[in-house]
C-alpha cells in the first residue's frame, strides 16, 4: 500500500502541463460537422443524430480524462492566495542568493601564506 502511494506522488513530482494529453477539438469539430448536416431523408437523420449521441458521449468521456489529469497536477489544490505566498517567497530566495552571488563574486581572493 505504501508502495502505491510512492508512486502516485512521484508521479504528481514529474507530471507537467506538457504532459497532459487532453485532445478534445477533434471531437467537437465532428460534432459540429454531423450537426451541420442537412439530410433529407429520416433513415439518414435518425442515423446522424445517433453519431452525434456517441460523440456527445466521447467528448464527455474526454473531459473526465481531462480531469482526472488535471487533479494529478502539483500545486492544483492551492488557492490562489496562497499560490502567490509561496511565489513571494521564492521571489525573496532568489533575490536573496543573487545578493549572495554578487557578494561571492566580488570577494577579494584568499591571499596566499609565503
Amino acid at each position: 500500500m505504501d508502495s502505491n502511494n510512492e508512486s502516485n506522488s512521484d508521479l504528481q513530482k514529474r507530471m507537467t502541463v506538457d504532459d497532459l494529453n487532453i485532445e478534445i477539438l477533434p471531437v467537437f469539430y465532428e460534432i459540429i460537422k454531423s450537426v451541420e448536416r442537412d439530410h433529407h431523408d429520416n433513415t439518414a437523420k435518425t442515423r446522424e443524430s445517433q453519431d452525434c449521441s456517441q460523440k456527445v458521449l466521447e467528448l464527455q468521456k474526454r473531459f473526465d480524462q481531462a480531469r482526472s489529469q488535471i487533479s494529478l497536477l502539483p500545486g492544483i489544490d492551492y488557492s490562489k492566495e496562497q499560490q502567490l505566498q509561496h511565489l513571494e517567497a521564492l521571489k525573496t530566495q532568489l533575490h536573496l542568493k543573487q545578493e549572495l552571488l554578487y557578494k561571492y563574486r566580488f570577494m577579494y581572493p584568499f591571499q596566499m601564506q609565503k
